[in-house]
């Protein structure tokens, strides 16, 4: 039976100190690094997965002697550096990911994914940062953190990249959309324009061809006078009626 004293999100055979294994809940909780008398705790996550709120931790401890647990699979990374691999890893996929996006929504996905990357990225750098700070002669721990620092650049880079083809992804799509739309208006606006120029002349060919005496019912020599000065007047009446409202525009 776990004692009162030691979680159970660590390994039985750690012997990390009861100060330290008090400081830790029933879950991993955010990423940070804990000291006490030499020793230090490191909680981190795993890389985050698409569509999930759970964060995988991974502990690593290190005890005051310098030695790091989990060892890993191999003795010169270490269990630690395997987690960086995976985040390396991650940002790589999300960088091809990136490169074959086309669409907003291509780009709207990757930022779904880039987004809880980046941020747990930023706080592992931040967790490392921490113990490189409670254990400055720990080589190792030097060069996890400017792997992690690099990473975590890397990762915000992308994210940022991605954002900014986004924007002009929906930048460009709403211009493609009003270029129709003008086209339409200015249609519009020379039918208008030709309806006006036309109306007073079919508003005037309208009434003198109503079943009214007018003199122009009986064809001679003269009667084409009137029918031309009545169309004449009609289109001058049509251009004033077009200027106004081209300039009302």
């Amino acid at each position: 039976m776990t004692s009162p004293s030691r979680s159970a999100l660590l390994p039985s055979h750690w012997d990390v100190p009861a100060e330290l294994q008090a400081r830790l809940g029933d879950q991993a909780g955010r990423q940070r690094t804990l000291s006490h008398d030499g020793h230090l705790l490191v909680v981190l996550h795993a890389p985050p997965t698409p569509n999930s709120a759970q964060r995988e931790g991974r502990f690593f401890w290190r005890d005051p002697a310098g030695r790091w647990l989990p060892a890993g699979s191999s003795a010169e990374g270490g269990a630690l550096g395997e987690l960086l691999a995976e985040y390396e890893r991650a940002v790589d996929a999300a960088q091809q990911a990136e490169d074959a996006a086309q669409t907003a929504r291509d780009y709207f996905q990757l930022l779904n994914q880039l987004t809880p990357l980046a941020r747990s990225a930023r706080h592992l750098y931040e967790a490392l940062q921490k113990a490189r700070e409670e254990a400055k002669d720990d080589r190792r721990l030097l060069l996890w953190r400017d792997r992690a620092y690099a990473m975590s650049r890397s990762a915000d880079l992308l994210q940022e990249d991605a954002k900014n083809a986004l924007d002009f992804a929906v930048a460009q799509r709403a211009e493609e959309e009003v270029e129709p739309n003008r086209r339409v208006e200015a249609a519009g606006h020379r039918l208008n324009l030709l309806a006006a120029f036309f109306f007073p002349l079919a508003t005037l060919v309208a009434i003198f061809g109503m079943e009214v005496r007018n003199g122009l019912e009986v064809w001679d020599d003269y009667t084409p006078l009137p029918m031309l000065a009545i169309i004449a007047v009609g289109l001058m009446l049509g251009v004033i009626v077009a200027r106004l409202i081209a300039r009302s525009r």
